[in-house]
């Protein structure tokens, strides 16, 4: 975020399946690890409650922000707000509730998370300080092209990989990863209207 001049927001993000638990239901969802940066780059909106305080996300605390999903199947109609859930072996607080998303265009259901400080998951979940995914965010206006290669270029140094060796990640563009599922959809109707044709 602060190499790169066009990047609006950097989130580290590390995840596992994790059974969340209130009282007698649980629910096995996905417990995502982040900074509060995750729900600028997200463009994530919370219905109830509040995002991570900084402290919290220094210190590792045990709050999360919760998904529709993840609410819907363990609080029902109750207020989730101050309850602690167990994630796994750890208690947490639900500080608060996204704005639901939906299915992705992907079939993912985006309300189906459980977001802890990526701290508290490094500390209290895995034992370590990998990262799986860093998710990025370009300022209005900038080309997420040229953000994309700023990207590659400035990893390809940090991983000390030189001349031609190939990268040992990869950076992609969601308007990509968008234009191909565009593409698909096109293509499979098409081909739906001519097995209709057929029939």
């Amino acid at each position: 975020a602060s190499q790169i001049p066009s990047v609006a927001a950097a989130a580290p993000v590390s995840s596992r399946s994790v059974t969340a638990v209130y009282a007698d239901e649980n629910w096995s969802t996905t417990a995502t690890g982040t900074t509060n940066d995750y729900f600028r780059v997200t463009n994530r909106t919370l219905t109830a409650g509040r995002i991570f305080l900084e402290s919290e996300v220094r210190a590792g605390a045990a709050v999360c922000v919760i998904g529709e999903t993840v609410r819907k199947n363990l609080f029902g109609a109750m207020d989730p707000l101050g309850s602690r859930i167990r994630l796994g072996k750890i208690s947490v607080e639900v500080v608060g509730v996204l704005a639901s998303k939906g299915q992705s265009g992907m079939g993912m259901d985006q309300d189906d998370l459980v977001i802890i400080p990526l701290r508290t998951l490094e500390r209290r979940m895995t034992g370590n300080q990998d990262i799986g995914m860093i998710m990025v965010s370009a300022q209005e206006g900038a080309s997420t092209t040229a953000v994309q290669h700023a990207i590659e270029a400035l990893l390809r140094e940090r991983r000390n990989i030189t001349g031609s060796k190939e990268d040992n990640f990869a950076v992609m563009d969601m308007k990509e990863i968008a234009d191909t599922l565009t593409s698909t959809t096109r293509i499979l109707t098409a081909l739906l209207g001519a097995v209709a044709a057929v029939s």
